[in-house]
């Protein structure tokens, strides 16, 4: 692999660990993803020269001491790690250290082992706990020296604590970072229960209660009702009116009388109505009972959320976190702010701890304060968004409700399926018909446009939709340039006044050739956006797109799956193929959630001397405790070095030491229910894009037509780094690859030598998009930025 260059050793040698020791806990509540975080700090501080220490059972370990609860970490003692729930080196309430004793204790049982680097990983009172910790510090020494306890050097040689912060919570309740470790695993327990509880209550055309944790935070209750379309949802943060009881049978009655066999109504633990009093799973259901006579069940989730293997997202977004935690703690000074590490849009970033457990308290006192609207605001734009698309999809108007815009829009999917494509159209259907406008469906792509395979889709015929994988409409390939002139007469015909396209690289090659024959067909003069979905995530424009993340889950459960199909047998290394055509986005960020040793991709030119160097790397690494490998190749990323070539290399190279299996996931990649992410992500983008339609149809609508002929009115929506940003897609032609249909930059690539250093390889990590405190107000409500921009 990449050696170092000049200055990426200057970068390490300035922050060298040598002679440092580092403790790394989890406190409070667990998480999924917390395993994945303690890994990720214990081989970063040993790649950089540390020593690191397992503190067991958070700070009860850290007062108590002794051999076992403070234990110095190996690379092999955190192997087989990543893929485990809860966590492995236990969590516990503890009392004792919120005493001033308790904390002496501590202070000298860490003195004892010289460690002065703290990594906590808790919710906001685990770390407010470590900030106070890291103020009494030099206190507590000297009265450890007063009681004979240390000596004066140590005072000097200890003087100073530092700590930082990683959040692990599954309520998602923490100011300041877009999602918290476990979040998005708790999601994925919540939807995987929905939808097995929608077979069964269509079957009997039930009522559903569900109550999911969040006793002071909506977040689980309010992104779960997005993703799986539910009728209703009640959270702490947003009360209902008086007189929501007949509001919501009013709403569940007309749901069935549409036809639909099924009422889902989601209920946060801590859902409360506007005079304080407790909305529980069983009043919801006594209610419906009682006014509706509905089947009714209540399910109560608790600590299933909590439990099971941490999502392919909260792996990588733990590992992430745990390696800028170390770089955080070998750069702070004594006068550096404790900092907690947090997730803004893709960016890793750093913020102090205490700004953001200010404003975290802030949302508690608003809420207790009866103040709703000011708690929503200060949970975030990513919360504030969330609820404005829930509200938004959730409640049909009567029609005489509906603004009259007299616009036609057209909606289809272009290129290969994508899971959570389902859920994008059916937001722009929805969000479509409350603007007031006509809402057509093609089939089959821009080869169901020019065949005439194009009807009106109603409110009711997308219920359900979100949970489908695939494309329920129907998807094809095939470009527009050959049949431009059938495609227009359609238009023509059907009086389209704007197009939603919803697709990969064909997709916006789709694009601008229609663009193109704006010059010879009026009918195209009509605004035109593409929402990115495609699993490969190859889109120029956009750092994510719909349907790469469920693929991503696809590829990690399989890894795991594999890797688990070694245990107890003898030593092996697995070769995986993934998907990706020229990009190597799944090969690379799948081999960092699944913990592959290795991941070849086009993007990074690789060798028989690479090759070469990495099984001699894992012939090393098996030789000693260490019994699996994991290597992840992209489908296209050589066309000498296959997936035989490579496989049979390995075997002849390893063998008496280790033996070698292949897979080839294939198109396993694309199939199944979308993940929470992709669901809500193409529910967003696509409530998004849709408003911008209805803004641009009315910018552009003069003598009775609407007419758009400039290049801002045909745009790619993408998410760039902290934002969803409408592109003109004339401008991202520079971007672009089209040869190998990838764009020209690629921000994973920073993530790579991430992997690299967790698989024990000598690599340069360029730390240039972190490394700078930031101001939490800036991230939770920025002055200019659209507050729907968050995801």
């Amino acid at each position: 692999m990449a050696q170092p260059d000049n200055q990426s050793k200057r970068f390490f040698e300035s922050l060298s660990g040598a002679g440092k020791s580092i403790a790394v806990l989890t406190s409070g509540g667990d998480a999924q993803g917390m395993n994945a975080a303690v890994r990720a700090v214990v081989r970063m501080g040993i790649y950089v020269g540390a020593k690191v220490y397992f503190i067991r059972e958070g700070y009860q370990g850290m007062v108590d001491g002794g051999e076992e609860n403070i234990k110095e970490a190996s690379w092999e003692s955190v192997s087989s790690m990543l893929q485990m729930g809860g966590t492995v080196i236990g969590s516990a309430r503890c009392k004792e250290f919120r005493s001033h004793e308790g904390r002496l204790k501590a202070a000298h049982n860490l003195v004892q082992r010289g460690i002065t680097n703290l990594c906590v990983i808790g919710g906001d009172g685990s770390l407010t706990g470590a900030n106070l910790f890291r103020e009494e510090w030099s206190g507590l020494l000297e009265e450890l020296v007063q009681q004979g306890l240390v000596d004066e050097d140590a005072v000097q040689k200890y003087s100073a604590l530092h700590i930082v912060g990683m959040v692990g919570s599954i309520d998602n309740d923490f100011c300041g970072t877009d999602m918290t470790i476990g979040t998005d695993s708790a999601l994925h327990r919540i939807i995987e229960v929905v939808d097995a509880i929608m077979t069964t209550a269509q079957s009997h055309q039930r009522t559903f209660v569900l109550e999911v944790m969040g006793r002071h935070c909506g977040y689980l209750a309010l992104v779960s009702a997005l993703a799986c379309g539910a009728d209703w949802v009640l959270i702490p943060e947003m009360p209902p009116e008086d007189g929501w009881e007949e509001k919501m049978c009013q709403k569940l009655s007309a749901t069935r009388s549409r036809g639909s066999r099924l009422n889902i109504i989601i209920v946060a633990e801590g859902a409360i109505d506007r005079h304080g009093k407790a909305i529980t799973g069983s009043v919801v259901k006594d209610l419906v009972v009682r006014c509706l006579g509905f089947d009714t069940r209540v399910t109560i989730l608790g600590h299933v959320q909590r439990g099971g293997t941490p999502s392919a997202f909260d792996r990588i977004l733990a590992s992430r976190m745990g390696v800028e935690a170390v770089i955080a703690l070998l750069e702070t000074t004594a006068n550096t702010p404790a900092c907690v590490v947090s997730l803004c849009g893709n960016q890793a970033v750093r913020l102090p701890l205490m700004e953001c457990v200010q404003m975290t308290q802030e949302v508690q006192k608003a809420m207790d304060e009866k103040k709703f609207e000011e708690a929503v605001k200060l949970r975030g734009r990513s919360f504030e968004n969330n609820l404005r698309t829930y509200k938004l999809l959730a409640h049909r108007k009567l029609e005489s409700e509906l603004p009259h815009s007299n616009f036609n829009i057209a909606v289809l999917n272009v290129g290969a399926p994508a899971a959570g494509m389902n859920a994008a159209v059916r937001s722009a259907v929805r969000v479509g018909i409350s603007e007031g406008h006509k809402m057509f469906a093609v089939n089959d792509g821009f080869e169901g446009f020019y065949k005439g395979q194009i009807k009106e889709i109603k409110w009711a015929d997308v219920g359900g939709w979100t949970g489908q994988g695939g494309s329920l409409l129907g998807t094809k390939r095939t470009l527009p340039a050959k049949h431009v002139e059938k495609i227009a007469e359609q238009m023509r015909a059907h009086n389209i006044n704007a197009l939603l396209v919803i697709g990969g690289f064909e997709a916006y090659l789709g694009l601008m050739e229609l663009l193109e024959a704006r010059g010879k067909y009026d009918e195209f003069c009509v605004p035109m956006v593409m929402v990115p979905a495609t699993v490969s995530n190859n889109v120029p424009g956009s750092d994510l797109s719909i349907g790469a993340d469920t693929a991503l889950n696809a590829i990690t459960d399989t890894c795991d799956r594999i890797k688990q199909s070694a245990s107890g047998t003898k030593r092996r290394v697995f070769i995986i193929e993934t998907m990706g055509g020229y990009c190597g986005y799944l090969a690379s960020v799948g081999g960092l959630a699944a913990g592959a040793d290795a991941a070849y991709i086009y993007e990074e030119p690789f060798d028989i001397r690479d090759l070469q160097s990495n099984v001699e790397h894992l012939t090393e690494k098996m030789k000693g405790a260490i019994q699996r490998g994991l290597v992840l190749r992209n489908e296209n990323s050589n066309e000498n070095y296959t997936t035989d070539f490579i496989y049979q290399l390995y075997s002849e190279e390893g063998r008496g030491v280790f033996d070698c299996r292949k897979n080839v996931l294939g198109h396993m990649q694309q199939g199944g229910a979308p993940s929470p992410f992709d669901r809500n992500f193409g529910t967003k983008i696509s409530a998004k894009a849709m408003l911008w339609l209805t803004k641009k149809m009315n910018e552009t609508f003069r003598q009775g037509r609407v007419f758009a002929n400039t290049e801002d009115t045909c745009c790619l929506l993408g998410m760039r780094r902290r934002a969803l940003v409408f592109q003109p897609v004339v401008q991202l032609k520079d971007e672009t690859d089209f040869v190998h249909r990838i764009p020209k930059e690629q921000w994973w690539l920073k993530l790579r030598p991430l992997m690299k250093i967790l698989a024990k390889y000598k690599t340069s990590y360029d730390v240039s998009d972190s490394g700078q405190l930031e101001h939490v107000v800036r991230n939770i409500r920025p002055k200019e930025s659209d507050p729907s921009g968050a995801m």
